[in-house]
């Protein structure tokens, strides 16, 4: 996965709690037994002003223009600013697939469910979690000034800013370190993929029925 340092990136703000994995991808588009192509489909229901199925043409299908990922000036945002409880609903990965794709590296709110927030990690996906009152200042400066902008660094664990404010979040120590490697748990194990064949070879070795016969 991509290795996460620092990221400046432009801020969208949605303003709405409770935003369950069926709104972040609704179910027909899980059918892909594919990792990639649910960037499109994000938020399909919010962006859209018909109904979405697989395989459809997204060039060609109406957008919702009050739906804030469609305004022109939240075009390419890479940071999603939400309320509390986001990613509540069906522990589907899809969803944080879906918002990578789209081209979303952190989301910053109150609170999260606690599957979708940890299948964000695992996928390179930075879930922040800040206080209720930074957040709402947040929201105000980002509807208040266009292409508001925010620093995140992930070595100092702060989110920085466009005024210099520094706010503070938490993050495991291990998660941390995956982030900044660009390393999933596969990676992680891959890491060791040395002793893992040794230890293969010495067991085989050992015990040399478990080797599968061949003809």
């Amino acid at each position: 996965m991509q290795a996460f340092t620092t990221h400046h990136g432009l801020v969208a703000p949605l303003d709405r709690e409770n935003v369950d994995t069926d709104l972040i991808i609704p179910k027909q588009f899980l059918k892909s037994i594919k990792r990639t192509g649910f960037g499109p489909n994000l938020f399909d229901e919010l962006r859209y002003l018909d109904h979405g199925e697989p395989g459809m043409d997204n060039s060609r299908r109406p957008l919702n223009p009050d739906f804030v990922l469609n305004q022109e000036r939240y075009q390419g945002a890479s940071i999603l600013l939400a309320r509390k409880n986001f990613g509540c609903g069906s522990s589907r990965e899809h969803a944080p697939w879906a918002l990578q794709q789209f081209g979303f590296r952190a989301i910053i709110a109150p609170s999260y469910a606690d599957i979708f927030f940890n299948n964000s990690f695992k996928n390179g996906l930075l879930p922040i979690v800040l206080p209720e009152s930074q957040v709402n200042r947040l929201f105000d400066d980002v509807k208040a000034f266009p292409g508001y902008r925010l620093l995140i660094d992930l070595p100092r664990q702060v989110v920085v800013t466009q005024d210099g404010s520094e706010y503070g979040f938490e993050i495991g120590g291990y998660r941390k370190e995956s982030l900044l490697r660009g390393l999933d748990e596969i990676g992680q194990s891959l890491q060791h993929a040395d002793k893992i064949r040794e230890f293969e070879a010495n067991r085989l070795a050992q015990h040399p029925w478990l080797q599968k016969q061949v003809g």
